[in-house]
């Protein structure tokens, strides 16, 4: 009993070691390609935004857009309680 005791902790303490270790390599190497790419490859500058031309006709369409999900929301809660 005592040996398969042993055995078990052996393979325990292996096993913890071994996923320890990996995860430190994966840990390291992740930061290695993430300064590789930073510096080969470096992210792109943002694009500008464009000035809406015509706010007004935007926010009216947006607005006959959420009365209808606000109609279709209220359907759903009022089928949903019935």
């Amino acid at each position: 009993m005592d040996n398969l005791l042993s055995e078990g902790l052996n393979l325990m303490v292996f096993g913890m070691g071994f996923v320890f270790v990996f995860l430190t390599l994966l840990v390291f190497s992740t930061g290695v390609m993430s300064k590789l790419v930073n510096k080969y490859a470096p992210a792109s500058e943002p694009k500008p935004q464009r000035s809406k031309s015509n706010p007004k006709v935007q926010s009216a369409g947006a607005g006959a857009k959420n009365d209808e999900l606000i109609a279709v929301m209220t359907a759903a809660v009022h089928k949903y309680r019935s």
